[in-house]
């Protein structure tokens, strides 16, 4: 090869990889990388949700064994825990608004009943003293608190995304490179509707 051939071969590759680092710098990731942010988000909230989930049934069977009479509260919080064991997650649940909407209701539902539940507990001086139920009442106390930082992390990492495909630069990398990529859904219930209440004892 002569030697100029060699220099504009060069020439060429050197432009390429300028070019290349030059789009890395300007956010040509951004969307790929913010899409993983997302969903290690998502993760986190679906695990804090089933951290919760998994309580429920100690806290209904101590609660049960001091106010039994209680019925209609313990069957809404074991009917509501029932609706989110059994509602099926699709994979395409981020970008699926009636899938997600209806996750999100599901665990609304279930947040009203167990707050209605800790309400009523309140009746019940021997419980409040139950050292089973205090323990079992400040788990689920802290796996709210995490709920709401989980929810509140998922939140944030979707105004992100979202704004990455809707703002230039990201628009037009979208456009070009990540058509595939959608909107991700987020939360519309608000994060104190969610929230169990405090109880003081």
């Amino acid at each position: 090869m002569s030697g100029p051939r060699r220099h504009l071969k060069t020439a060429r590759w050197a432009a390429l990889a300028s070019t290349l680092l030059l789009l890395s710098g300007c956010g040509i990731n951004n969307i790929p990388s913010d899409k993983q942010q997302v969903n290690a988000a998502w993760s986190q909230v679906l695990n804090e949700y089933q951290r919760r989930t998994d309580l429920i049934p100690n806290l209904v069977a101590t609660v049960k064994g001091y106010a039994a009479h209680e019925a209609d509260v313990l069957e809404a919080v074991t009917d509501a825990r029932s609706k989110v064991t059994q509602t099926r997650i699709p994979a395409d649940i981020l970008t699926n608004p009636k899938a997600f909407h209806a996750f999100e209701r599901n665990q609304a539902t279930l947040s009203g009943a167990l707050s209605r539940l800790m309400v009523v507990t309140e009746n019940y001086p021997n419980l409040k003293a139950d050292q089973n139920f205090l323990v079992l009442q400040a788990q689920l106390e802290g796996t709210e608190n995490r709920i709401a930082v989980a929810r509140r992390d998922y939140i944030l990492a979707v105004q992100q995304y979202d704004t990455e495909l809707t703002t230039i630069p990201g628009r037009w990398y979208h456009s070009l490179f990540y058509s595939s990529y959608q909107p991700i859904q987020n939360f519309t219930i608000s994060e104190q509707a969610q929230q169990v209440p405090k109880v003081s004892f």
